[in-house]
């Protein structure tokens, strides 16, 4: 009997089973405290599924049996109906629906009745399978790596004999010859026949002539100086492998690795056993000399060489901790003695790996045979910044100071001289570009004519420091030392600068003649925004609990709530395609919404039901969420190495399985050579009347924006955020598939995490995560019609260097004390936790007083706020027309939208200087004051949480 059960089609038990009691009815008749006669039979991790085995002689009823991995909290039930015939297979998939889960490299298969306590049978692992691990012969043998899966059929427990079959050693001194055995299971070799090349000899394999898995067999004969071999089927014509040398090998020749590489002379003779292979020349002369595994722009492996003679790499293998995939460098990959060699993710056109490197993960490099390791590093956390050898090729690794792709390793302390005038009452600025504290006590600063003066204090990431106890000579330098006097940054000049030298970006760039001199803040140079202060309080506060969310948590969304009420805010998971509702729970915080449809997530899918999008951003329309939640994507984790950057749109009208998406925009045409991890990382909605208004350029025609030539686009345009092209793009989706691309922005960081409109600011933001130290941008339409940079803002002062590619904030109905809340989400899941919160200035030019609780004019009444009580929605998603050109869709005052996103008819909105009022803001004041309370008691607020039940 041959059924599969999909996990889509399984309801997950949780505390219902546990408490219930109830045994799955057997059909066979069991004595009392004995087990069924189930097996687990055959486990593949790669599709994730997992199959048992009746090894009884009546059918047995498993409705209601209980699937675990390694972890109690997931579990999986048979459904009803489930019977396993005598001798017959039934699997499970257990990484489907909404209680699925994969099966990791170091895992375990548990099957349990359904009390969901008695164990049944169980199988554990700690390494990914080529194929799958089943039982030989089925239900009662032992595991081994099977020839191949069979799902819901007999194990495969026995290879094909040419295909597995290899001479592998060869001893002219001792005459012998070893065959070696490539499959996982034993190969019967019985009737093979063993020949001379030249035809003098010939012998056939006894009966019985049994290689083990992976195992080795040995053949006397007389073998001449010179001459070869040959392994022969047993029809003596058909050749499975051969073998000829020209003179005696003084040990063996035999293939290196053995049974799989290339023949060569060993290091010595192994009768029966694996070969003795001198290491390859690559093995002694190269070193893994720094890892980046951030996806800071992408990520990649150094190598550096420590020997004398160039070593060609050709044809090696590159790898994670997955034997599954890996990445064959191309040819002319050579490596020069004192060189660096990166390996590198794929991007665009260059060629490179397809897969990511992980926080908990290693890299390996093999030989082109796949077997023979070279070298190799492991890590058990993302580092800082990279992992690093200091010095270079020798040193242990650590955690460095900055990012040297394909250069020198900088471990020293991570201050820079930043900005250098040198005129009559000049100074001299350091900045800290590392990611912690550093105390700079200590350390010196001495002019070239060697002048000295002795630094004191901590500078905390990005801080700057101005001295100014130095005077300098037309023609001077100024060097940075140690406490032992190591030079840690100099800067030499021949003549004073009318303005100052500085680096230009901050910290990390070459010193060049600044537009002005700006001790004490960001760089002023050409072409480059300098960075100012967030724009908003410094404090950020945790909001979510530990096992709120597994990882991965990327793109949000907020969608204002209605009558001045907090709303509601969506957020993306791209690991395991999930879509999250995130309400207030009523102390100020915020947690994922716990009712049974919404509880853990909805799984999202493709139009045709399939697949796992990688979410990455997630935006909604002037329509809310009731006309659709519109999910950016970078690839189908199910075929993670092939780009498909599309936009999905989802009816959230009925949760109550999974969500399959009701449209699909595949934007890979427009990108035919992206990488499949660097597509989509945000998106957010524009509606036309707001681009029209502020005079915003079609540059596909190089006129100005006219929404009435792009019929079925529905009432607005969709702004994506590339993480390979660091760009964002306006597209026209339209109501039967087809897009338009309207803009392009080119931002000024290394990539794009997130994209959001603000209508309350008249602003584009533009995020990067940690690959540019949480730097935020703003984007305004310029007289030129184009969106420009207009402001980069520093992360808040409180927040870590975290992974955030998720940002949004309420919207102006919720502004108090001049601030609204906003919120962050960590795709690291540091520490545990994913989601945090803190706050924005509700006018970007205003910096609310602290000591003034409201910094609008106390004498004026509050203003309605944005949203008007009892107005319907206008659907304006793509498909849907506004109700005549260039007319406002939100003139209607819908309740959707998000982050500012609410009817852009309002006049309250921040236009210009203008603060913002306080309206319907009760709610929200309780959330700022939380905030407050959260930096001094965060524990505190999280067991109130938990008691309110949360």
């Amino acid at each position: 009997m041959r059924t599969r059960v999909a996990a889509g089609a399984v309801a997950a038990i949780g505390a219902l089973l546990a408490s219930s009691g109830v045994a799955g009815m057997a059909m066979a008749s069991e004595a009392p405290g004995e087990l069924p006669p189930i097996a687990v039979n055959e486990v593949e991790t790669d599709e994730d599924w997992i199959e048992i085995t009746n090894t009884g002689d009546q059918p047995v009823d498993v409705s209601g049996w209980v699937v675990k991995d390694d972890n109690d909290t997931r579990t999986l039930a048979f459904p009803e109906g489930s019977v396993v015939e005598p001798g017959g297979f039934l699997s499970i998939l257990t990484g489907e629906g909404d209680a699925g889960f994969g099966l990791g490299a170091n895992d375990e298969a548990r099957i349990f009745l359904p009390d969901g306590a008695t164990l049944v049978d169980e199988f554990a692992w700690t390494g990914h399978p080529a194929t799958s691990y089943g039982r030989c012969p089925d239900g009662t043998g032992e595991f081994v790596v099977t020839a191949e899966p069979t799902r819901d059929a007999a194990n495969a427990c026995a290879a094909p004999v040419a295909e597995s079959l290899v001479l592998n050693e060869i001893s002219t001194a001792e005459d012998w010859v070893e065959l070696g055995s490539t499959a996982t299971v034993p190969v019967d070799a019985s009737g093979l026949i063993l020949a001379a090349a030249d035809g003098s000899w010939s012998q056939s394999l006894p009966a019985g002539s049994e290689l083990a898995a992976e195992g080795h067999y040995v053949l006397d004969a007389e073998l001449p100086g010179s001459g070869g071999v040959r392994l022969l089927e047993a029809d003596g014509e058909t050749v499975i492998d051969a073998f000829d040398w020209t003179e005696a090998a003084e040990t063996s020749y035999g293939r290196c690795t053995d049974r799989f590489g290339e023949f060569s002379v060993t290091a010595a003779a192994t009768r029966g056993t694996a070969n003795d292979c001198a290491p390859p020349a690559a093995a002694e002369a190269l070193v893994i000399n720094e890892v980046e595994s951030n996806n800071d722009d992408t990520d990649w492996v150094e190598l550096f060489h420590i020997g004398d003679e160039p070593v060609d790499i050709s044809g090696y293998i590159f790898r994670d901790d997955n034997d599954n995939r890996g990445y064959t460098l191309p040819e002319g990959s050579i490596v020069e003695p004192g060189d660096f060699f990166v390996i590198d993710q794929a991007q665009g056109v260059r060629p490179g790996f397809d897969f990511g490197l992980g926080a908990n993960d290693e890299v390996r490099l093999f030989a082109p045979d796949g077997a023979t390791l070279i070298v190799e590093y492991s890590w058990t956390e993302h580092a800082a910044v990279t992992y690093g050898r200091c010095p270079d090729g020798t040193g242990e690794m650590q955690d460095t100071t900055v990012s040297t792709k394909g250069g020198p390793n900088d471990c020293s302390t991570p201050l820079r001289i930043n900005e250098v005038d040198g005129k009559d009452g000049g100074f001299t600025e350091l900045i800290n570009v590392g990611v912690e504290d550093v105390d700079a006590g200590g350390m010196t600063l001495r002019t070239a004519a060697g002048q000295e003066t002795a630094l004191s204090g901590t500078l905390a990431p990005e801080e700057y420091l101005v001295v100014e106890e130095l005077a300098f000579q037309d023609a001077d330098g100024i060097a940075l030392l140690e406490a032992d006097g190591n030079e840690i940054d100099s800067y030499d000049w021949t003549g004073h600068a009318q303005t100052s030298y500085g680096r230009c970006p901050d910290g990390r760039g070459e010193f060049e003649v600044t537009a002005e001199a700006t001790p004490g803040a960001g760089n002023l140079c050409e072409g480059v925004t300098p960075v100012s202060p967030w724009p908003g309080g410094e404090e950020v506060v945790i909001l979510d609990e530990e096992d709120d969310f597994e990882g991965d948590l990327s793109g949000l969304i907020y969608e204002p709530g209605e009558n001045g009420e907090l709303g509601t805010i969506w957020a993306v998971e791209n690991g395991n395609s999930l879509l999250f509702k995130i309400l207030p729970d009523g102390n100020g915080g915020w947690s994922p919404d716990v009712d049974e449809e919404w509880a853990g997530g909805l799984t999202l899918r493709y139009p045709d039901g399939t697949g796992a999008p990688d979410s990455e951003g997630v935006t909604l329309t002037d329509a809310g969420a009731a006309g659709g939640v519109y999910v950016g994507t970078e690839r189908n984790n199910a075929e993670s190495s092939v780009s498909r950057p599309s936009v999905l749109r989802y009816d959230i009208s009925d949760t109550s399985g999974e969500l399959v998406a009701t449209d699909e925009w595949n934007l890979a045409e427009d990108f035919p050579n992206l990488g499949a991890n660097l597509g989509i990382e945000g998106i957010t909605w524009i509606p036309d009347s707001w681009l029209t208004g502020q005079g915003f350029l079609d540059e596909s025609t190089g006129a100005a924006y006219d929404p009435a030539a792009y019929s079925g686009h529905g009432g607005g345009l969709f702004f994506v955020g590339f993480e390979g092209t660091a760009a964002v793009y306006a597209y026209a989706l339209f109501d039967d598939g087809s897009f338009h691309r309207v803009a392009e922005i080119q931002s000024s960081f290394d990539i794009v995490a997130e994209v959001q409109f603000d209508r309350d600011r008249d602003v584009l933001w533009v995020i990067c995560d940690d690959t540019c130290q949480g730097r935020t941008a703003t984007f305004e339409v310029d007289e030129a019609g184009v969106f420009a940079e207009t402001a980069v803002y520093a992360r808040p002062a409180g927040m870590p260097d975290l992974n955030n590619e998720g940002f949004t904030f309420l919207d102006a109905s919720q502004c108090v004390d001049g601030r609204v809340q906003t919120f962050y989400s960590d795709d690291n899941d540091t520490d545990g936790f994913s989601l945090r919160s803190g706050t924005l200035n509700c006018a970007l030019q205003a910096d609310p007083d602290p000591s003034d609780p409201d910094p609008s004019d106390p004498g004026a009444d509050p203003e309605p706020g944005p949203t008007e009580p009892g107005a319907d929605p206008e659907p304006t998603q793509p498909g849907t027309e506004p109700n005549e050109p260039g007319a406002d869709p939100g003139d209607a005052a819908q309740p959707g939208g998000g982050s500012g996103q609410q009817p852009s008819g309002s006049d309250d909105r921040a236009s210009g200087g203008g603060t913002l009022p306080r309206t319907g803001a009760e709610f929200a004041g309780l959330a700022l004051l939380a905030l407050a309370l959260m930096g001094a008691g965060t524990a505190a607020l999280r067991t109130a949480r938990r008691q309110n039940g949360q």
